[in-house]
């Protein structure tokens, strides 16, 4: 983490933003240089504010160098006014609104020219996220190292080149994390079919997701090709369950299937 602080807005501090907020608390953002505006603050987040310090719906404009807008896709045309008193032609601003383009920004903040879309992922609550993000071109490298600063707070940050490209980290990372999930649901289920108790199954489900990603995460190095294969014997168990999911109409094609739908959706909530 840089030491290099500059004044913070947080533009929303739902379940990301209230994520991206720990972090940068977390990772030692002076919390005097951190201002958040929520229209509609829980209790939590008011007593968050008072036992951290950073402000909680300011009335004037921050004069904030750095701002996170993270609402929903849906309220970005009623925030705009509010958002338009504390942005200036310096302000950078980092938009975590899926399907909302640099030229979407753009209308809506015209006095904005300094832009990053970013993507991160729910686990960014814990401090393992991953982020995919795209900066407009004009943003000078000294720019860019605050943009990582503030979004490497929260976990893992990889840049774009073409920010097309941010649809489909929407649609692999972004939503990534509820695919997984949803495995777990349907791993516990055939267990259930084989006669465990649901309770149980449920169990060896999430343990097994739990212990494969830590393996994951720790052997970076190995590939995810590699670790299969270190599980499948010949013959085994684990081919006989392999040849159904990687059979030509098994999981590759529907993970594929699944991903585009993402990216379409993430493409119809532009404009």
């Amino acid at each position: 983490m840089t030491n290099t602080f500059v004044p913070l807005l947080i533009f929303g501090a739902g379940k990301m933003g209230g994520a991206m907020l720990g972090g940068a608390l977390k990772a030692g953002w002076p919390a005097s240089m951190i201002s958040v505006i929520d229209p509609n603050p829980s209790d939590a987040l008011r007593k968050q504010a008072e036992a951290e310090g950073f402000s909680l719906n300011p009335a004037a404009g921050t004069g904030s160098r750095l701002v996170l807008l993270a609402i929903k896709p849906q309220m970005l045309d009623s925030a705009a006014k509010t958002l338009s008193a504390h942005v200036t032609a310096e302000t950078i601003l980092v938009s975590i609104l899926a399907g909302k383009s640099i030229a979407d920004l753009k209308a809506r903040l015209p006095q904005v020219s300094k832009l990053v879309r970013a993507m991160p992922n729910t686990p960014a609550a814990i401090g393992r996220g991953m982020t995919g993000a795209y900066a407009a071109g004009n943003l000078d490298d000294a720019e860019k190292a605050l943009v990582f600063a503030l979004l490497k707070t929260t976990g893992r940050l990889e840049w774009v080149e073409n920010e097309a490209l941010i649809d489909a980290v929407t649609a692999v990372s972004g939503s990534g994390p509820a695919y997984v999930f949803y495995l777990v649901e349907t791993l516990a289920k055939a267990g259930e079919e084989l006669g465990l108790p649901p309770a149980l199954a449920m169990k060896l489900a999430r343990a097994t997701i739990e212990g494969a990603g830590e393996l994951l995460f720790q052997d970076a190095e190995t590939a995810p090709a590699t670790l299969r294969q270190n599980v499948t014997s010949p013959g085994g168990t684990t081919a006989a369950a392999l040849e159904h999911l990687m059979a030509q109409d098994g999981l590759q094609p529907l993970m594929t299937k699944a991903v585009k739908a993402a990216r379409a959706r993430a493409k119809a909530l532009a404009g």
